[in-house]
């Protein structure tokens, strides 16, 4: 059978963005953006837009990319596929200007959070670090506290739990939906052709509630 397709615009990401920074300067005002690539790379960025306070700086971004095995060539009957995460890319903390974590309010940033095992793997990764840099800059007295915003949540049974603090007050989500295919406009291959179908989608469901 055919899967069930949903079919967002760039309009509506922005506008899911917009919406849900208002929420997230309430509770947590974040001081750096940690992009999961490719997906959360355009949704961070739109979302920095409206998190930035007026006369404060630009809220730093980083990049970070992660793979389950699943999406990866591999002869090892080992890897179980969509069990373990694979590191593609990770901070540098010895970069020059690398913005220090210790202390800070981290917003972790994705397109959607399917079976949540990739943000898992994120925040327990990136917990180890700052524990690690914390020691080294004999600052393990500061908290730190992170927080997720995904586009799209899936309402389904998840693979990986995350911190109850997390979830119940720093996980945002932009929209819950059922398991389907989302369909984002920065994978199309044609954008007219996809901004047509979200329009077709649109007006379908307007006539279901009309």
């Amino acid at each position: 059978m055919e899967p069930v397709r949903l079919y967002y615009s760039y309009n509506d990401v922005h506008k899911m963005c917009a919406e849900q920074a208002n929420h997230i300067l309430q509770v947590f005002r974040p001081d750096v953006i940690i992009a999961i690539g490719g997906g959360g790379f355009i949704p961070a960025r739109i979302l920095r837009t409206f998190l930035k306070k007026k006369g404060s700086k630009n809220i730093p971004i980083q990049a970070i990319g992660l793979s389950l095995y699943e999406d990866l060539t591999t002869d090892s009957p080992e890897e179980v596929p969509g069990v373990e995460v694979k590191r593609t890319q990770w901070l540098d903390f010895s970069t020059l200007g690398m913005v220090s974590l210790v202390g800070k309010n981290i917003l972790i940033v994705d397109e959607v959070d399917d079976t949540r095992t990739t943000l898992h793997y994120a925040v327990r990764e990136l917990e180890r670090d700052v524990a690690k840099q914390a020691k080294l800059l004999n600052r393990e007295h500061e908290k730190t506290s992170f927080g997720i915003f995904v586009v799209h949540n899936k309402v389904k049974p998840k693979n990986a739990e995350l911190n109850k603090e997390l979830v119940e007050n720093y996980y945002f989500a932009g929209c819950n939906t059922p398991d389907y295919w989302i369909m984002y406009p920065w994978e199309a291959m044609d954008i007219d052709e996809h901004d047509a179908l979200v329009a077709k989608q649109k007006a379908k469901l307007s006539d279901k509630s009309a």
